[in-house]
């Protein structure tokens, strides 16, 4: 009788092992490798880093069911053009992503996106927002920040509300900075406001070739209203430079675009102090409990800036489309489906994914109210 109680507990806790494996078999999460691209020695990089880690931290804390689990991959692009789409590349080839968040900035994304259409992977960008960067035109490429062409009718009624006649563009020679210029020839057009000189500065000026830009400025025209369009890292050098040329004194009249004025609260004094009296637009930050509850967990010295809340929702919004569109790792590339031993990244022959359509759509479709509201695309 004894043996076969003892006997009868054995195959009970068998019973209960093989139970307790298929049970976990069956409620296993899926890990679902997506890169992620940055520039983590930026300001803006390294706000969205803390973003988008939070992000992925509250989302799964409020959906503990998911089957699917985002699994990043950080990369570095070291603000370099030829390092972020090799970095882009590797996590395609080597690391097998089915989404790429990222790149940083509308240069490294006009090279990524190619990649992305190539791989057919969705390469999602919270703060690559030229208007040059159609998504309509680059089936893969998603935009989940608002891009630069929305804010010119706010710029154009600061023009017609003062009666300036007459303006000068200062923006940066990268694709970010030209990609705006024909959304703002059209609305200056609109109020009859006249662009006697436009004046285009290598993101990499020093002082002294700013300032001899600038000497151009004032020996091509009287004019003294300005509209500066570039990136945090040449506007902390250009402003200084316009005050020791003596352009930041009365008389002048200065305009940045969202780019710049969504960057002032990580700048240094000295380049605040020397923007005394500068106009600035920017979308408004919804005023909602979840923003608030955001900030207040926000643990760092560093202000949070538009493009770290548009990264947060945008790691919502793919964490949401991936559990829809049912993605697993067994299916995820094809061509050459062979692993890269040599170690050499080749941009001629790229995997295709077979889940990147089908996730593609489930992002599209994605609606939910986050942090802040926009619209994919």
């Amino acid at each position: 009788m004894g043996n076969l109680l003892k006997l009868h507990s054995s195959v009970s806790f068998l019973c209960f092992l093989l139970l307790s494996t298929w049970v976990g078999l069956l409620f296993a999460v899926e890990l679902i490798p997506i890169g992620v691209v940055l520039d983590t020695n930026s300001s803006v990089g390294t706000v969205a880093q803390s973003c988008i880690s939070m992000a992925h931290l509250d989302f799964y804390e409020r959906h503990p069911n998911y089957r699917t689990k985002l699994d990043l991959r950080i990369r570095d692009s070291e603000n370099d053009v030829v390092t972020a789409a090799s970095a882009a590349l590797d996590l395609i080839e080597n690391e097998r992503v089915h989404a790429i968040i990222g790149p940083q900035t509308s240069e490294h994304a006009k090279f990524i996106i190619e990649l992305g259409a190539k791989a057919k992977i969705p390469i999602i960008s919270f703060s690559a927002t030229s208007p040059s960067l159609y998504p309509t035109r680059n089936q893969f490429f998603i935009r989940t920040a608002q891009d630069d062409c929305s804010q010119v009718k706010a710029i154009a009624s600061i023009i017609e509300a003062f009666g300036w006649r007459e303006i000068v563009p200062i923006y940066e020679n990268t694709e970010y900075g030209k990609g705006l210029i024909p959304c703002l020839n059209d609305a200056f057009e609109a109020i009859d406001t006249r662009v006697p000189y436009r004046s285009v500065i290598d993101p990499r000026s020093y002082e002294t070739q700013i300032l001899e830009e600038l000497h151009k400025i004032t020996n091509h025209t009287s004019t003294k209203i300005f509209l500066v369009h570039m990136t945090k890292e040449l506007g902390s050098k250009f402003f200084p430079a316009a005050e020791k040329a003596g352009m930041m004194t009365e008389g002048y009249a200065w305009i940045v675009t969202e780019g710049l004025s969504s960057l002032l609260d990580p700048m240094e004094p000295e380049v605040i102090n020397s923007m005394q009296g500068v106009l600035g637009v920017r979308p408004r930050v919804p005023n909602t409990t979840r923003v608030e509850d955001f900030r207040k967990r926000w643990n760092s010295s560093t202000e949070v800036t538009l493009f770290g809340l548009w990264a947060y929702d945008t790691v919502w919004a793919l964490a949401m489309a991936v559990e829809k569109a049912g993605i697993t790792n067994s299916t995820s590339q094809k061509k050459n489906d062979t692993n890269n031993s040599t170690g050499i990244l080749d941009f001629a022959d790229v995997r295709i994914s077979e889940t990147g359509p089908r996730l593609l759509n489930e992002i599209l479709a994605t609606k939910f109210r986050g942090l802040w509201e926009f619209q994919f695309g």
